[in-house]
């Protein structure tokens, strides 16, 4: 069973709970604060995926094994729920929305298409692999030595977020070998047949280019339903880079 992290809602209103997908080399903890901001009328659980954070390790780190997982949890949540997936965590989202689309009402994707990809996130496993640990007690020390490799001071805090220093010695709360292992069929995508007729919104980065007007076409043969919105000034992690603003516009979709 994945790892999860619940947050109640604060004035129950009757809706569905939303469950939160993470990307690759993410975590719940990662979303905790949109987490908890969207539960002011629903329950909101957020999942660390199988090779993140607290959840179990495996060597099968395919798009079928994370919706069997996620579809584990949605029954234990009562058998249906809205689903919200970011870049990894969506297309594993959009997996169980077409094999088995009697679990979600709604479906928010964010910033990624049911489409194969070229571009591999091998080179940050090197980084996270590279980062002398020892001695490591504080995070700004980590940064500093992550810095030789990931300049981007975003992506540096992101990885640093699945970095456990109260352990000894310190270890990443990622499975690094099977996730570089199975990269191509992380950045792919595996061909699921299917076809969800739930209200689905594609929420995407204004500055990112994971999601481009040649892919509509596979959205829409298999999302009919889907729907188009864009958070100007943000890329591919625009949940980072404008929380309120991607909060507010999934609450909208949500309870439209």
């Amino acid at each position: 069973m994945l790892s999860t992290y619940s947050y109640p809602a604060e004035t129950p209103s009757g809706h569905l709970p939303l469950l939160i997908v993470h990307g690759l080399f993410g975590s719940a903890r990662n979303w905790g604060v949109i987490a908890r901001r969207l539960a002011d009328s629903r329950d909101v659980v957020a999942v660390d995926l199988r090779n993140h954070g607290e959840s179990p390790r495996s060597p099968d780190h395919s798009y079928a094994a994370m919706a069997d997982d996620l579809a584990e949890v949605i029954a234990g949540l009562g058998g249906r729920a809205d689903v919200l997936g970011h870049s990894m965590g969506g297309k594993a989202a959009m997996v169980l929305a077409l094999t088995r689309p009697a679990l979600l009402r709604r479906l928010v994707v964010a910033d990624i298409a049911p489409v194969a990809y070229d571009h591999s996130q091998s080179r940050h496993i090197a980084a996270m692999r590279g980062l002398d640990l020892a001695g490591l007690t504080t995070r700004a020390e980590a940064d500093k030595r992550l810095a030789a490799t990931v300049p981007d001071a975003g992506l540096r805090a992101f990885f640093l977020q699945s970095l456990d220093l109260k352990a000894e010695p310190p270890r990443w709360r990622l499975h690094l070998d099977v996730l570089e292992d199975q990269m191509q069929g992380i950045v792919g995508w595996p061909g699921t047949a299917g076809v969800f007729d739930g209200a689905t919104l594609f929420l995407t980065g204004g500055q990112s280019d994971y999601v481009l007007p040649e892919h509509r076409p596979a959205i829409l043969q298999q999302f009919p339903r889907a729907r188009f919105a864009k958070l100007p000034d943000a890329g591919h992690w625009l949940h980072a880079e404008k929380p309120r603003e991607f909060e507010q516009t999934v609450r909208v979709f949500l309870n439209a």
